[in-house]
């Protein structure tokens, strides 16, 4: 059986098309099938049990690539709750019952309204509304015991930075103060290996996109990040995990590239990178000492082309597991990875068909890829290489950077579409005064 390319199936004369997981889960499973990797190198990169590769294997040799979907997909939930129901049983909620413990409301909506509705499932409709508030459970102090290693290389990476006076008195400010840099590395769990090390300026999140995004393009995706609860990585909110809109940066490109998350409680949850930097402190500042490294350029290249691969030919381990799970790029990763990989936030179209961020007013054009409006909510997404996008139901917008905020006027176009409009736009307008320009 070939490898898996459909990026659309049919079933039952409904396309479908495959999402980035089940396209995934099709390349390994083919690799499977021609028996490239073992049913449990499959499983470890697929997050399941061997019984369930073994299943899959069966299924897609019976039915195709049909197999990788649920059979609901395209449809409506069988147990879906009308939309009407949420919101008679909330309103009754807030209006009589707004004391109430889910349970016991729950309870009530039965016995005196005649909506029938799981107390758990009422449980969430009323922590999204905030009519409840989720009890906070008191943490007992607990005995830490040592974690044995994950089993295969790939399958946790111990992400974390370091910021110290790694080049020592040899790199210096304007004022000739030593610069502290931020040195940047992942330690498989497995074998101990630094798999990349990066010396930035900072912790922040450009670095940290820079960091993984040529990750993921040496060594292919790990299953797990293991970090600590820093800012950039996640809000140390308690309302944090169930709002979206809290949810940080490096959140949502793990969500997007299918890698798991773990936030550790404490800097002895990930001891090994913790180990990791005492050794490159006292190793590594003298090497690049011996070396005469004098700027982060040069130790970075030095980190990767000389200390690293001794580093891990002296210090890393064998797994307990033969294989390497980390997964590689899909297509869809490929040709998203720009997207994913951005720093990304929302902003209105304004009547005129501008937006404004970061103090800076941006013109959309005439004609775009597709219908836009006024009103609607675009995602403006900053690039790595310092270039703004505006993406509109996943099309990037066209626009045109103005100088200075432009004049109101009193007739603008209704809508943008894919080609030009009737409407003639007043001389002042920037579509006359820039669209030469552009």
């Amino acid at each position: 059986m070939g490898t898996i390319h459909f990026l659309i199936i049919t079933r039952m004369a409904r396309k479908i098309n495959l999402t980035s997981t089940e396209e995934d889960k099709g390349r390994v499973i083919s690799l499977v099938l021609k028996k490239k990797i073992t049913n449990a190198v499959a499983a470890k990169q697929l997050g399941i049990t061997t019984r369930q590769v073994r299943r899959l294997k069966s299924k897609v040799g019976r039915e195709g690539v049909d197999a990788l979907t649920h059979g609901l997909k395209g449809k409506m939930s069988n147990h879906k709750i009308d939309k009407s129901v949420r919101e008679k049983a909330l309103s009754l909620v807030a209006d009589k019952y707004y004391d109430f413990k889910p349970t016991f409301a729950a309870e009530k909506l039965e016995e005196l309204e005649g909506i029938v509705v799981n107390r758990e499932t009422l449980r969430l409709w009323m922590v999204e509304e905030k009519l409840w508030k989720p009890r906070r459970h008191t943490k007992k102090r607990t005995y830490r015991s040592w974690r044995p290693r994950k089993k295969y290389y790939g399958e946790m990476e111990q992400f974390d930075g370091c910021y110290h006076l790694w080049l020592e008195a040899r790199c210096q400010d304007r004022e000739r103060n030593p610069i502290e840099l931020c040195l940047l590395i992942a330690v498989d769990d497995a074998t101990g290996k630094i798999t990349r090390g990066y010396f930035a300026r900072n912790e922040g999140i450009i670095s940290v996109f820079h960091f993984w995004k040529t990750y993921i393009f040496l060594h292919g995706k790990p299953v797990i990040i293991y970090l600590d609860k820093f800012s950039t990585y996640k809000i140390n909110h308690k309302a944090a995990e169930d709002n979206k809109e809290l949810m940080t940066q490096f959140q949502r490109v793990c969500i997007d590239l299918g890698i798991q998350l773990i936030n550790a409680n404490s800097p002895e949850a990930k001891g090994r990178v913790e180990r990791t930097f005492e050794t490159l402190q006292d190793r590594l500042v003298k090497e690049m000492r011996l070396a005469n490294i004098k700027n982060p350029e040069e130790a970075n290249i030095f980190l990767r082309d000389i200390f690293i691969p001794k580093f891990n030919e002296r210090f890393s381990v064998t797994p307990t597991k033969e294989g390497d799970v980390h997964k590689t790029l899909t297509q869809q990763d490929k040709q998203n990875i720009d997207h994913i990989f951005s720093i990304q936030s929302t902003r209105v179209i304004n009547g005129d068909f501008t937006i404004q961020f970061k103090t800076k007013w941006y013109q959309l054009q005439e004609i775009q890829p597709t219908t836009v409006r006024p009103k609607e909510q675009v995602t403006v997404e900053e690039w790595l290489d310092n270039t703004i996008h505006f993406v509109l139901k996943g099309y990037d917008l066209s626009y045109i950077l103005l100088p200075e905020r432009p004049p109101k006027t009193k007739t603008n176009p209704t809508i943008l579409t894919t080609h030009k409009l009737n409407w003639k736009p007043p001389l002042s307008h920037p579509w006359r005064k820039y669209a030469q320009k552009n």
